[in-house]
């Protein structure tokens, strides 16, 4: 053990990787679906090790590594974040500012009821509302208190240790409110009412023997019989005869000779097609009335997968059915997935398509490159970050929360460079999503910083806290725990309320709404492994940027509150 303590000390980094990688093991362990997450298990594994060692750790060093995980949060939630403020999203935009706010306000009345310290009060709205980065803001802000250095390092300490007591039932509180909880109260069945809710959509669930046609893709070569119903049909005409498919006719084979049909082109007995389709519609539907045969030469065709990425006006608000019906550059491109605020969302033919989204199509080169600048972009993948961008971003960010501060009644709120560079992140990926060639950086780049940028801060704090863990939890364990179960529950109860009697939000989609705003994704889970259904995954994509925003600002604002 001497020996480990003197390793430690001597390098420190050790010790924090070490951390995240316990953490990591930590968070992947799940009860019936349940963990703790890997944000939380490093904070445990940082507690773990140094209950038993001494690992300094640099402020500097956790400083640049919750900065990068700033800017890359603001970077992923900036398009929906301002998508949001306008339409009909205000209804979502106002739920994803109740909640939070509630949330505030009931750490607030709790801490001062239990008379808990700023630090404790700080980890108990983290942890009980599932924010993990308020740990963050909440830090630096307690740094700029007129304290002793030795005070400042205990509350912040304090911080760590009620997050992780606070998050356990954070986290089960918010699954239990969204998928058993909460649907009692509106008084629904969630499975059944899922599937209403697809079926306005137009979302076609996965059975067997029913196939969405909006799922990719396949090239198939098929002999046209002499009896075969598109005889002497238009290539238009006969690309419509399946109903509710998107099957287009690419190339012909005819005498021996291949021909790029238009849509006027009228197909004659013994022709060979090449059809684009998607897999099971072609093996399904075509299969058993047409004879699939070899012909390489035929299927020889330019085929692209790329993500088209939404801004045109034009686009914007119009349901997927409306875009393959009236957009004639949609023929020949096959939808594969739709993704919103960095998560999938259910695809269906009621699905409004949003500024912002990326649309992940396959079809032929010159179909998806003739469709590109109709959506707005095309994205094509890219290996290198634009770090000229990063870098300045998180300078200004950095500067922008150290000179400008807002005044509060008779408090004077200091913004914060965490606070600062979430919200430059945040105008660089809305700046992004209007012009898509600015700043890029791939999405696993993206992922890295988040990751890494956060796992590795809070197992600094851990390492920091855990020579006063054990104590603390002796002595206020059992009162942080219970005030934190009430900090969960109650913005979430208010939230739900609200959303569905007077803003009159649908209620499976208010259910994700509250989950969003909390930012915890478990709690869709949840309802989507008991409704069969993620649908839900729309209500939280409507809430998260807003929810992430605030809650990250509230580490600063409890600690400015109770200081």
């Amino acid at each position: 053990m001497d020996w480990f303590a003197r390793l430690f000390e001597k390098y420190p980094e050790m010790g924090v990787y070490l951390a995240v990688g316990i953490g990591y093991l930590i968070g992947r362990v799940k009860y019936r679906g349940v963990g703790l997450g890997v944000v939380t298990g490093s904070l445990l594994g940082g507690i773990f090790l140094g209950n038993f060692f001494h690992v300094p750790v640099s402020d500097q060093a956790k400083a640049m590594l919750f900065l990068l995980f700033l800017f890359g949060i603001g970077y992923s939630v900036g398009p929906s974040f301002f998508r949001n403020l306008k339409g009909d999203g205000w209804r979502w935009g106002l739920l994803g500012v109740v909640v939070p706010v509630v949330g505030l306000l009931t750490a607030y009345a709790v801490a001062r009821v239990l008379k808990l310290d700023v630090g404790y009060s700080a980890g108990l709205l983290s942890g009980a509302l599932t924010e993990s980065p308020a740990i963050g803001t909440a830090g630096e802000a307690i740094r700029t208190l007129p304290l002793a250095d030795d005070q400042k390092q205990l509350l912040i300490a304090h911080v760590a240790v009620a997050d992780a007591i606070c998050y356990i039932f954070g986290t089960i509180g918010v699954i239990w409110v969204c998928s058993s909880l909460g649907p009692r109260i509106l008084g629904i069945d969630l499975r059944s009412e899922s599937k209403k809710l697809e079926a306005q959509l137009g979302i076609r669930r996965a059975k067997l023997g029913v196939h969405s046609a909006w799922q990719p893709i396949g090239f198939r070569a098929y002999k046209v019989r002499p009896n075969a119903p598109v005889v002497g049909k238009t290539v238009a005409e006969a690309e419509k005869t399946v109903p509710g498919a998107r099957l287009f006719v690419e190339r012909i084979r005819r005498n021996g000779e291949l021909i790029s049909p238009s849509g006027a082109t009228v197909l004659e007995a013994n022709d060979t097609v090449a059809v684009l389709g998607r897999t099971e519609i072609l093996v399904k539907v075509l299969g058993p009335s047409s004879s699939e045969v070899s012909d390489p030469e035929l299927l020889e065709i330019p085929v692209a997968s790329f993500d088209l990425y939404v801004t045109q006006k034009a686009i914007v608000g119009k349901t997927l059915l409306e875009l393959v019906t009236n957009v004639h550059e949609a023929r020949g491109v096959l939808l594969r997935g739709i993704i919103r605020a960095g998560r999938p969302v259910p695809i269906g033919t009621e699905v409004v398509v949003e500024r912002g989204d990326t649309l992940q199509v396959t079809g032929t080169e010159s179909a998806v490159s003739k469709l590109a600048p109709v959506l707005g972009k095309m994205l094509s993948p890219i290996e290198e970050s634009d770090l000229t961008t990063l870098g300045l971003a998180v300078f200004f960010g950095v500067l922008l929360g150290a000179v400008l501060t807002i005044p509060v009644g008779h408090l004077r709120l200091t913004l914060g460079t965490s606070v600062g560079t979430l919200l430059v992140g945040l105008m660089v990926g809305w700046a992004r999503s209007v012009k898509p060639w600015f700043g890029r950086m791939p999405d696993a780049a993206i992922l890295f910083m988040r990751s890494i940028g956060l796992a590795a801060f809070v197992a600094m704090i851990g390492l920091k806290a855990g020579p006063i863990f054990v104590n603390a939890v002796r002595e206020f364990g059992y009162v942080l725990l219970l005030g934190g179960i009430i900090v969960t529950l109650l913005p979430l109860l208010a939230g739900l309320l609200f959303g569905r009697f007077v803003l009159k939000l649908n209620p499976v989609l208010l259910l994700g709404g509250i989950a969003g705003a909390q930012t915890m994704i478990a709690g869709v889970a949840a309802m989507q492994e008991k409704a069969d259904s993620s649908v839900a995954t729309l209500g939280y994509s409507y809430t998260v940027a807003i929810g992430h925003i605030l809650l990250t600002t509230w580490g600063t604002v409890i600690v400015t509150l109770m200081s």
